[in-house]
């Protein structure tokens, strides 16, 4: 167990690669408790998000999630979250654990229009259930065939209870938000119906693999959405959002540094984050996350590099323990799902 945002939280509990190997091949279940969960409903909510966030809010159609981020005026990233359309004027956003005092103020600083904004965090438990048996475990516990439409989200029990077809492991699942009182109980049901445990451990392994970011690692207020690779989820067609105009002069312009994707060659102790990247012989960088793929068995990083070295096959060592060791910039995910 260690501490996390004001929580304690299982890093593992049987170990990281049984935990990482049962998603990808069977089925784990994730306390996500610590989460955050904001509501947001009004006739000017939807104007009101959009202008907050880079993804097109207007677009989304009602029962559907997208991902999506929020930024500070330079486009630097404040936090990445998940948008869920509960009704036409009602919303849902899941935020990250360690930013939800930030995001609440920052979203009630810039409040506008008629708009009401809940911070309703404490008041739920949820749990992320992943891997190819997820429906097998779906069935169990509701006693119906699991959605099979991706970013779908249900209100079960109105103002209550939610699942949704989002994730962050690249496999097959759902989320469950229940009260938080019911916590216990939506977790012994997730076992029963034969979910394994899984940490914060394997959790990390397995949205690297896919080349996933964690924010506070792999984003940040110093860098923005185009630099780590996630244009495809910002609409620069949008009138206004915070940090647009920023955006908009990197589109015109080279991009400072980019998140780059690093397979390790040589056998290597694990890659953790804060290790230097070196392009011939000299410092260019430092890794951003970093570990031990268990399903490839090879070591696996990110890193934001200058343009100059982010090319598919391009040569760079990473320094472990005094020692470099060479790798190779691939292109993400690292891991792809076999037919």
């Amino acid at each position: 167990m260690v501490e996390f945002a004001g929580w304690e939280m299982p890093v593992q509990y049987t170990g990281i690669l049984q935990e990482h190997k049962a998603v990808r091949e069977a089925c784990g279940v994730f306390d996500i408790s610590h989460m955050g969960e904001f509501f947001v409903k009004g006739p000017d909510a939807t104007a009101w998000l959009d202008a907050l966030l880079t993804n097109s809010v207007s677009r989304l159609p009602v029962g559907q999630a997208q991902y999506s981020l929020m930024l500070n005026e330079r486009g630097g990233v404040i936090d990445d979250l998940i948008v869920y359309r509960l009704a036409e004027d009602r919303f849902l956003l899941i935020v990250n654990a360690s930013m939800i005092e930030k995001d609440a103020a920052w979203m009630r600083s810039h409040l506008s229009g008629n708009v009401e904004f809940e911070n309703r965090s404490d008041a739920f438990a949820a749990l992320a259930i992943q891997g190819p048996h997820s429906a097998e475990v779906f069935e169990k516990i509701f006693h119906r065939p699991m959605p099979t439409e991706r970013n779908r989200v249900e209100e079960i029990k109105p103002s209550r209870s939610y699942i949704a077809t989002t994730g962050y492991t690249g496999e097959d699942g759902f989320e469950w938000l229940v009260p938080a009182s019911e916590a216990a109980n939506a977790w012994n049901a997730a076992l029963a119906a034969g979910a394994v445990p899984c940490g914060l451990g394997a959790r990390d392994t397995l949205r690297l693999e896919m080349g996933y970011p964690l924010n506070g690692s792999d984003l940040s207020p110093d860098r923005t959405p185009l630099e780590a690779g996630l244009g495809f989820f910002v609409d620069l067609k949008k009138t206004a959002f915070t940090g647009r105009d920023i955006l908009l002069d990197q589109k015109a312009t080279i991009l400072p540094h980019r998140l780059c994707a690093i397979r390790v060659i040589d056998k290597a102790p694990p890659v953790r984050p804060h290790y230097k990247v070196y392009v011939n012989g000299e410092p260019v960088s430092e890794t951003t996350s970093g570990a031990l793929s268990p399903s490839l068995g090879y070591g696996i990083a990110m890193a934001y590099l200058p343009p100059a070295y982010c090319d598919i096959g391009q040569e760079v060592e990473i320094e472990v323990r005094d020692r470099r060791f060479r790798a190779v910039i691939v292109k993400k995910p690292f891991y792809k799902k076999q037919p």
